[in-house]
């Protein structure tokens, strides 16, 4: 590389956002990975929860379809933008996201599925119980809350993509 040419960074390096790292603006950047994030996961979450309960699972069985469809959906919606935008293949868009999103979707699935459940959701009746949204009405603002300060570290520490 000559002295001349422009510096090209990495796939996984430009992934980050970079823009906005100190004070307000790293605020932002990961109140919007956080809202971004929360997308993906509210519908794995809300799916499972809804099978879960409409079939009469258990709390446990309940809880694990839920996780499981949220990293389903949340990995999807982080993964897409990312090959879009960076013009690479499912495993490389993959190695770029997987940490951020991995921690980001489990503090958010933690704090979630422990406020549905406290909330009484997961022992609604039925999905149309109105106890069921209300567990769903307070995990979701929860669950951003939990990963909000997350996003915020592992974006300040280049371990989460922005897309």
């Amino acid at each position: 590389m000559s002295e001349h040419a422009p510096h090209q960074p990495s796939h996984a390096h430009a992934a980050h956002g970079h823009h906005g790292h100190g004070g307000r603006g790293a605020l932002r950047t990961s109140a919007h990975a956080t809202l971004h994030c929360l997308t993906g996961c509210v519908i794995g979450e809300v799916a499972g929860l809804m099978i879960g309960v409409g079939l009469g699972l258990g709390t446990w069985p309940t809880i694990i379809l839920a996780t499981a469809l949220s990293y389903v959906s949340g990995m999807t919606l982080g993964l897409l933008p990312v090959m879009q935008s960076q013009h690479v293949g499912f495993l490389q868009a993959l190695k770029i996201i997987w940490v951020g999103e991995v921690i980001s979707i489990g503090v958010m699935e933690i704090v979630m599925n422990f406020v549905d459940y406290q909330m009484g959701g997961m022992a609604a009746p039925s999905i149309a119980h109105w106890s069921f949204w209300k567990g769903i009405a307070f995990a979701v603002p929860a669950g951003f809350l939990a990963a909000w300060p997350v996003n915020y570290w592992l974006i300040k520490r280049e371990l989460k993509a922005c897309h």
